[in-house]
């Protein structure tokens, strides 16, 4: 009966909060760790040391990095109340330190060890007095503090003066930085200012820049399935791999039921396929892919975001149904974002390949079995916890199910220690 008990403990603490995410992406354009937002009802108190513990059940030494974004007062209170020493990152809001109870509790956490982040605006810091108690800063910029970095770094015309002087940039080097909205402000806090991680991935301004280039696997990813078919590993690990990056394994669906190979029946899943194409038409194929694989960095969070959806959209569905299906649902989370990849309409690109109706359905259309979970799982990394609680309410989903699944996800990433 304990067992029972704390698994009731632990779907309890689980089932009064909502849960969500953002990557942190660091300098080699990986995943550097994860933003978990955490929002609690506002009348249900809620076992702030048994969610810590739980956290910490889940989480092994591969899994990413934490930072703790509670969503309310609360929340961030009972936090700082009881975390122990080596708990995740905390993430404090600046504006809340107005409030003395939360001012107390940062400098009572500071003593014991935790490692707090202060949050807020460039142009906003705190005093000398509190800042000593916080680790790093996740700072967001101003549109006027964006422009002054991004000149103060801009090269000075043939013949020209420089703008501003050298060291001009408002930018703080080691700093955490927040939702840039460009790639070239990315790069410049990454790679000139030495930021450990910037939370969110510009991908329009990304995807824009790079339209010329973007329908090209992963070089990585086509590499890694090469080598994998050398060494005679299981079909499972080859549609692990494919599935990974989502251009290869929709330009493996499209040549697979091309007139090249001459199947009779169509090819609905990279299972099936490697099944029909066999290994040496296989690594010709992957050879043919790679002198223009793509080897360009700022696509790799796109990738990635993709295969955490991919992931999530899988994992909500899970239960009660079978390994094929499973599949159908990942595929459907990889090709969501297919279509800004391929520079065309995500409809056009899957009306070329025989895949499932409802896999089409909820990516396209937004119906279907598949689209709850699809639902879901953008808005897990879209990080609105109300439209996520909505969403809850709307396909009856319990939150219990809703956050193990993106705990179960997340926890599974691996990422390189640095």
């Amino acid at each position: 009966m304990p067992g029972a008990r704390r698994k009731r403990m632990v779907q309890s603490v689980l089932g009064s909060l909502v849960l969500a995410y953002r990557p942190l992406w660091g300098r080699a354009r990986t995943l550097a760790g994860i933003e978990l937002s955490v929002q609690s009802d506002a009348l249900a108190p809620v076992d702030t040391p048994h969610l810590l513990r739980t956290l910490a059940e889940l989480w092994s030494a591969s899994s990413p990095p934490l930072l703790l974004a509670p969503r309310n007062r609360q929340m961030l209170c009972d936090m700082l109340e009881h975390a122990p020493r080596g708990t995740p990152w905390i993430a404090v809001p600046g504006a809340w330190l107005e409030d003395s109870a939360i001012h107390a509790r940062v400098r009572a956490a500071h003593q014991r060890g935790l490692r707090l982040v202060w949050r807020g605006e460039l142009a906003q810091l705190p005093e000398p007095g509190i800042a000593a108690c916080f680790a790093n800063s996740l700072l967001s910029l101003s549109p006027l503090d964006a422009a002054a970095a991004l000149q103060a770094r801009a090269p000075a015309r043939p013949g020209a003066a420089p703008a501003e002087a050298p060291g001009a940039s408002p930018l703080i080097d080691g700093q955490l930085y927040d939702n840039l909205p460009s790639r070239a402000l990315v790069a410049l806090c990454l790679d000139v200012h030495n930021a450990p991680a910037v939370a969110g991935w510009p991908v329009d301004d990304v995807l824009y820049q790079l339209r010329h280039h973007l329908a090209q696997p992963s070089r990585a990813v086509v590499q890694r399935l090469m080598k994998a078919i050398d060494a005679d590993e299981s079909l499972e690990n080859f549609e692990d791999i494919l599935s990974e990056d989502p251009v290869l394994a929709y330009r493996f669906m499209v040549y697979t039921n091309s007139a090249a190979l001459g199947l009779r029946t169509g090819i609905d899943s990279l299972r099936r396929g490697f099944v029909m194409m066999g290994y040496g038409s296989l690594q010709r194929w992957l050879s043919g892919q790679l002198p223009n694989a793509s080897t360009e960095p700022d696509l790799e969070p796109v990738r990635l975001a993709a295969v955490l959806r991919a992931q999530l959209t899988e994992h909500l569905l899970e239960a009660g149904i079978q390994n094929e299906l499973r599949r159908e649902v990942y595929l459907c989370g990889l090709f969501f974002g297919l279509g800004d990849l391929l520079g065309e309409p995500l409809g056009n690109a899957l009306h070329r390949v025989p895949l499932s109706e409802r896999i089409y359905d909820a990516a396209v259309l937004r119906t279907g079995p598949y689209a709850p979970a699809l639902d879901m799982a953008l808005a897990l990394e879209g990080g609105d916890c109300a439209a996520i609680q909505e969403l809850c309410e709307t396909y009856e989903m319990e939150r219990e199910d809703v956050n193990r699944a993106l705990l179960r996800v997340l926890a599974a990433v691996e990422v390189a220690r640095h």
